[in-house]
């Protein structure tokens, strides 16, 4: 077996596998590996400390300097890369922070997009005879060939095939998401916030670990996906922005106190339990926040989750900016709750929010 994990045979033709399996890498990268460290460096004018540094970054295991790993486009892309640097359009001190975030961001998108086409070859190669399996490369009765052959020559039939689709789907996805952040900072809604402030919360599933001890896979899987899928439509119909799923809490973030005081109402409304969804608890905090490749933090961030953690269940809690922010508006009610020492705040207070009964 090679260092990529492919499987050496004692020949050199390769088994059906093996080519199904380079098949899939020269469709992905659109070429072959034929160039190491020292030829990509001289093709492009970047050292290659730099260039090691920024495949680094990406989420790349490091190379040696004699292995043939590079391709035509690994060395387009660096060209086109340092043109960006060199223009100004990236600074030299950001550009590795630039990478890392591309890098962390696609590793989840391609690992996800992985999986599921192996489940698809799975599933595929374990289908009866004549049920779309690969042909000629079932074992005898229909059974999976011992060396996984068909489970690989699917996925390779499907990356020719999907490729092209997905990635003009993320493109299309991209730049509609270009659009929203373009509008939500340069056409900002009224009532909202300074530039460096927001309001910041977690939404979080109650009784997570129980659960998680109790479901199967499946039903666990089941629970995750509605609660991702409703909170992303609760937020995103508000005019919030959801930065990111962390197991079992979604963190979120708007530009306005309003918007936010909508998003967790809805989040909380005991209702959610007839349609099958999880009941959910929040905490919110509104102050100057660093926004950084996408994340954000500050102490804004950390007082938001030490609220959820402190809430009920179906409740919302608020921190001092944001109840002072939020009562005037006849829609909700505030009530003080005791002050609590929890971990970094030896006196923390905090409000409930709920929907007034009769806004009227």
């Amino acid at each position: 077996m090679d260092r990529r994990g492919t499987q050496v045979t004692g020949t050199n033709e390769p088994t059906p596998a093996e080519s199904a399996a380079r098949r899939i890498e020269q469709t992905l990268l659109g070429g072959q590996r034929r160039y190491n460290r020292a030829q990509v460096s001289e093709a492009t004018g970047v050292s290659r400390d730099r260039a090691n540094r920024l495949w680094l970054a990406m989420g790349f295991a490091e190379v040696g300097d004699d292995e043939l790993v590079f391709t035509d486009g690994d060395i387009e892309a660096l060209r086109t890369w340092n043109g960006l640097v060199t223009s100004g359009t990236i600074a030299r001190e950001d550009e590795v922070p630039h990478a890392r975030a591309m890098g962390q961001t696609l590793s989840r998108l391609a690992e996800w997009q992985t999986l599921e086409i192996t489940a698809r070859a799975d599933r595929l190669a374990h289908a009866p005879d004549g049920a779309d399996k690969a042909d000629g490369a079932a074992g005898p009765d229909g059974a999976e060939s011992p060396d996984g052959t068909e489970r690989v020559v699917s996925a390779a039939e499907m990356a020719d095939a999907l490729l092209p689709v997905v990635e003009r789907l993320q493109t299309y996805v991209w730049r509609r998401h270009l659009a929203a952040a373009a509008e939500r900072l340069l056409l900002p809604s009224p009532g909202a916030l300074s530039a460096a402030a927001m309001v910041v919360g977690f939404a979080d599933i109650v009784g997570y670990t129980s659960l998680a001890r109790h479901y199967e896979t499946d039903e666990l899987a089941a629970l995750l996906e509605s609660f991702e899928e409703s909170t992303l439509e609760t937020v995103v119909n508000a005019r919030g922005r959801v930065v990111k799923t962390l197991g079992d809490e979604v963190l979120f973030v708007t530009n306005t106190p309003k918007d936010a005081a909508e998003i967790a109402v809805r989040l909380t409304d005991p209702r959610r339990a007839s349609q099958s969804l999880p009941a959910l608890r929040v905490g919110m905090a509104v102050g100057p926040v660093l926004s950084r490749f996408g994340d954000v933090y500050g102490p804004v961030v950390n007082l938001a989750a030490r609220l959820t953690a402190l809430a009920k269940p179906e409740t919302v809690l608020v921190d001092r900016e944001l109840a002072v922010a939020l009562r005037r508006d006849r829609n909700y009610e505030l009530r003080a709750r005791r002050p609590v020492a929890v971990r970094g705040y030896h006196h923390l207070r905090s409000w409930t929010l709920r929907p007034r009964r009769d806004p009227t």
